[in-house]
């Protein structure tokens, strides 16, 4: 007749002693094995992942309008009629004349009555930057 095993020892015929490889104490001084609550650290990180990406997004997206509207007000000046060389930090105002066409002056618009439709200064990158609108 085989020996018997006591109680506290992990063994088994097909496998042998296997208590390191088992995934749950094999014995009473063992240490206890929690199952560590993933779903709320998970549910955590992806809260304050969603966040960071949302701000980001929104940082990108007022930069992009920003772009665009810089855009538009160059391609607005750049298209206006003007008869000279505009210089580097100058300042320069956009006007629309009586018959829709718009023109870039030196002229302020305290000094005549005209549609004025902004300010403008150029930059060194022969950027208009708005000054006022």
């Amino acid at each position: 007749m085989e020996s018997k095993k006591p109680d506290n020892i992990v063994f088994s015929d097909e496998e042998g002693y296997n208590a390191n490889l088992l995934p749950y104490a094999t014995n009473v001084g063992a240490p206890v094995i929690r199952v560590d609550d993933i779903v709320s650290w998970k549910s955590r990180g992806v809260s304050n992942v969603n966040k960071e990406f949302e701000s980001k997004f929104a940082e990108l997206k007022m930069q992009y309008q920003k772009l665009i509207e810089e855009y538009e007000w160059n391609e607005l000046v750049y298209n206006a009629k003007f008869s000279f060389e505009p210089i580097v930090g100058e300042i320069y105002h956009l006007y629309r004349d009586d018959k829709g066409v718009n023109f870039l002056s030196l002229i302020g618009p305290t000094e005549w009555n005209k549609e004025h439709l902004g300010t403008f200064q150029l930059n060194s990158d022969k950027k208009w930057i708005v000054l006022h609108q």
